[in-house]
């Protein structure tokens, strides 16, 4: 165990200055305590002082203001400056020199708020690049801390580009240009599009000078529109018109780009300031009809998507870029259907016939009839002259209708082929659209694809019979159908219509003809090449007047008027009989017509 060793006290230590308080070479206590506080800085309270940044924590740092004490700032005082390190200094606001525990309160946000508004005017002057911490979002921009001032930074100040996010920026310190202050309400806008722009300019003049048709530039897709995308190239804006996307046909630009997408280009056109700049896209492959077979040639079957449709046809894509129109009047052999929808839609696939190709001006035309039998190659044989078929009536026209045989046959009716006694005036009247109908070939031209088609043909003509019926002189009886200025149509019998002129439609009393009356009439004309019988109802008094006149002149007698009364009615009866024997008499005797007679009787 080691000894232990006493020390002794200094010999030249004046315990007696000790116990009167004078020490350091007779200097008093009160002497030390003023050279000590004149050494610390003098503060006031609500005073801004600098001060250095002696420590840091995550929660607070400490503050030397060359106090005799340090203070303490919280560290959200410093969210604006996340750079913030030992030994900067910062502008601090003194709120006390001492609290109730002895300890110096400093605060950073009131000591930037007391100078904010001179600062902020001098940054605005200055065009001072000033340094802000965004806080949140609000309608229409974000909010940002500004020398612990809330300025305004709108959304399209932000960036050159469209901002699709805005919650990215908070909680993020940025850089910013004061743009705007107004005093009077208290309100301050920043800008950091402004720095970006004031890069961008410096590049944007390169670019703008190295500017030449053909060259071949990076950018990013920084905006889609309906009819194009425009292409960032760095400072400076192009577009792609949506038709130089693609050799294929684009709906919509999305389609091929995305935003943000890095992509070649290559300059199409600019105006004189180079303000404007066409780019494209599909000018950097090669022509889709460049690479397409050589092999390939009119007849061949090719296979492809309709991608347009139009009344008058449709596109085919037979490849990527490459396109054929098959016209309407390719699509079926039928010809009553004129629009192309009625035979196909987008997004269908077909195989067609190459009718025509042209490499160099890039065209094809297409057919898909051909890949069926044309109806007409041997028409003459399927359908000759004489022969009868059921035919469907597909449209009217004034003159005639005109009807389907089969898929692509088509023929006319003529409006004087539908009857042999009927008068048409419109088909209508006769048929209608959609119908079934017989029909008779009269008449082939296979080389214009027209067929003469009949109907009346079916039976035999009646007016052979008629001519032996309807003599000029015999009376029959018939009923006015239809009163004209003209005249009148008196219907007949076995469906034949006659004609009278107004001054043969005068009865025996002087009275006219009406409508719907039931009268006899006589043949005063028959035309059978004209299907023409024009009729006489005051004939029929007329002719036994003038008998009777003839034979009082020839007798001279006046006492044989009542005999003569009665030989006139006799002979005005015996015609009318007569008349109608030998009507039915001819009519009945007439060889290889009795099927005709109980058709028409039947109507």
């Amino acid at each position: 165990m080691s000894e232990l060793k006493l020390s002794t006290p200094s010999e030249d230590f004046d315990w007696e200055s000790y116990e009167k308080g004078e020490t350091n070479r007779g200097v008093s206590k009160e002497v030390l305590a003023g050279t000590y506080e004149q050494s610390l800085s003098k503060v006031n309270d609500r005073e801004v002082v600098i001060g250095t940044v002696t420590s840091i924590n995550k929660r607070e740092a400490v503050i030397n203001i060359g106090y005799k004490s340090d203070g303490v700032v919280s560290m959200n005082e410093f969210r604006y400056n996340p750079d913030l390190k030992v030994g900067d200094e910062v502008e601090v606001y003194v709120e006390s020199q001492e609290d109730k525990k002895g300890q110096l309160i400093l605060s950073h946000r009131k000591a930037r708020a007391t100078r904010s508004w001179d600062r902020v005017s001098e940054a605005l002057e200055s065009q001072e690049i000033v340094k802000g911490y965004v806080k949140c979002r609000t309608k229409g921009g974000m909010i940002v801390d500004i020398f612990g001032i809330e300025a305004f930074l709108p959304g399209s100040q932000i960036d050159v580009k469209p901002i699709r996010d805005y919650d990215v920026f908070v909680d993020k310190t940025m850089e910013f240009k004061v743009v705007k202050i107004n005093h009077e309400f208290k309100n301050v806008v920043v800008s950091h599009k402004a720095l970006i722009e004031e890069e961008l300019e410096a590049q944007k003049q390169t670019i703008v000078a190295g500017l030449e048709k053909g060259q071949i530039l990076e950018g990013v897709v920084k905006n889609i529109t309906s009819y194009g995308v425009f292409i960032d190239l760095g400072g400076v804006d192009g577009l792609i018109h949506i038709t130089d996307l693609s050799w294929g046909r684009v709906t919509h630009p999305e389609e091929i780009v995305t935003l943000d997408d890095k992509v070649n280009v290559v300059i199409l056109d600019f105006d004189n300031d180079k303000k404007r700049i066409a780019l494209g896209l599909k000018q950097l492959t090669p022509h889709p009809w460049n690479a397409l077979e050589e092999t390939l040639k009119v007849g061949d079957i090719v296979k492809g998507k309709v991608v347009v449709m139009a009344d008058y046809g449709a596109f085919l894509e037979v490849a990527p870029g490459v396109e054929g129109l098959i016209h309407v009047s390719e699509m079926s052999w039928t010809q009553h259907l004129r629009s192309a929808q009625d035979f196909l839609k987008v997004g269908d696939e077909v195989e067609a016939a190459i009718l025509t190709l042209d490499r160099e001006e890039r065209k094809m035309s297409l057919g898909v009839k051909q890949l069926k039998p044309d109806p007409w190659e041997g028409i003459v044989n399927k359908y000759p002259v004489g022969s009868r078929h059921t035919a469907k009536v597909r449209n009217f026209t004034n003159f005639g209708v005109f009807v389907e045989v089969e898929e692509g046959v088509e023929g006319l009716i003529h409006i004087s082929d539908f009857s042999w006694t009927k008068k048409v005036k419109h088909p209508s009247e006769f048929t209608s659209v959609g119908a079934d109908i017989e029909v008779l070939v009269l008449e082939i031209d296979a080389e214009n694809r027209r067929l003469s088609l009949g109907h009346k043909q079916l039976e035999e003509n009646p007016w052979d019979v008629f001519e032996t019926i309807f003599t000029v002189g015999s009376v029959h009886e018939g009923t006015i159908i239809d009163m004209m200025d003209k005249g009148a149509v008196i219907s007949l019998p076995y469906g034949v219509e006659g004609f009278a002129t107004p001054k043969h439609l005068v009865k025996e009393d002087g009275s006219s003809c009406k409508a719907e009356e039931k009268l006899n009439f006589k043949v005063i004309e028959f035309n059978k090449d004209s299907k023409r019988i024009i009729v006489s109802h005051s004939r029929i008094f007329e002719d036994i007047q003038r008998a009777e006149s003839k034979n009082a002149a020839a007798e001279g007698t006046p006492s044989d008027a009542p005999e003569k009364k009665k030989r006139a009615k006799k002979a005005k009866e015996e015609v009318i009989t007569s008349s109608q024997a030998a009507e039915k008499t001819t009519f009945g005797d007439i060889e290889g017509l009795s099927e005709l007679k109980a058709k028409m009787e039947g109507k």
